[in-house]
């Protein structure tokens, strides 16, 4: 039988963990008011500053913190042009991605060829590579991290005083203003956030997924991540559930590659394995296409969604 059942729900969370990572650091960056489409060049950024650190380095912690930090100066950059500059901010995002790209390929040029260090295995060798409980204790360290993230996204904004104010500068920033909170700064501070969950995403890329640099290797799914933002509602839980979903139409590409489904579902293999590559994106599409359907454009959106603060004392 060609179907591995724990070997396709691990692939499966691999392929899901940095479309969630970028879509929590994206919706913490939106729920502050701040619209910022450069997360797929965020990501780029990531992969190549985690993928170098961790060639010089040897270091494959080092290179996640490296790649955080790469995806957070990215996003500081965005938010110089739109908070300071007062910029619009969709067309400094899509700027980001074309930056990101090619400053990522510039860069990349340098380590064309070379590997990076692997992470070790959190648990010990035995439980992660047990042909059954690997398929809880055999991830990568920035799966169990991204996990872990999720609840403490969601109990941030509804339980911590820091949430209620990033909240409150989203939906009406004048009012946050006139109550003396730093609108501007809360604004830096998201952006800054989302920018290193990105450039985590992107080191997910470069590190875990193919330890050997390619250009362009996030190949979209920063766009994905910024759907699924909405598709999710602005919440983290739904978040989680949307980005797995997200993977299983990502693995059913890689699925169909293999002829995995002549042994399955024969008359899938009718189907070329291109359709099951666009799969995600067609869906990316028909989500935003409903979504901005609706009377009110979003159940949970952020009334201050992408527009300027400009405060009038």
């Amino acid at each position: 039988m060609g179907f591995d059942v724990i070997a396709s729900f691990m692939t499966i969370v691999g392929l899901s963990t940095p479309i969630l990572l970028a879509g929590l650091g994206e919706m913490i960056t939106e729920k502050s008011g701040v619209l910022n489409l450069g997360v797929e060049g965020m990501m780029l950024l990531g992969a190549i500053g985690g993928f170098a650190a961790g060639v010089l380095t040897h270091n494959p912690w080092l290179a996640v913190v490296c790649a955080a930090a790469a995806g957070a100066m990215g996003g500081l950059l965005f938010g110089v042009f739109t908070l300071s500059l007062n910029s619009n901010q969709t067309a400094t995002g899509l700027a980001l991605t074309i930056f990101g790209t090619g400053l990522s390929s510039l860069l990349g040029l340098s380590f064309t060829g070379m590997i990076v260090m692997p992470f070790g295995s959190v648990f010990p060798v035995a439980l992660a590579r047990h042909p059954i409980l690997q398929i809880i204790f055999g991830y990568s360290p920035i799966v169990y991290f991204a996990l872990i993230m999720v609840p403490l996204v969601a109990w941030f904004l509804r339980s911590t005083r820091a949430g209620l104010i990033l909240r409150a500068v989203g939906e009406n920033d004048r009012s946050a203003h006139s109550l003396g909170y730093n609108v501007i700064l809360v604004r830096y501070s998201a952006i800054a956030f989302g920018g290193a969950m990105a450039g985590i995403a992107g080191a997910y890329f470069s590190l875990v997924i193919t330890p050997m640099w390619a250009e362009r290797m996030t190949a979209g799914r920063g766009w994905i991540a910024l759907a699924l933002v909405v598709f999710a509602g602005w919440k983290a839980g739904r978040l989680l559930v949307g980005a797995y979903l997200f993977g299983v139409l990502m693995w059913l590409e890689l699925f169909a590659k293999a002829g995995g489904f002549g042994d399955v579902l024969p008359v899938a293999q009718i189907i070329p394995s291109q359709f099951w590559a666009a799969m995600p994106f067609i869906m990316t599409v028909v989500v935003l296409a409903i979504i901005s359907s609706r009377d009110k454009g979003g159940d949970n959106a952020p009334a201050c969604l992408g527009k300027p603060f400009l405060p009038t004392g």
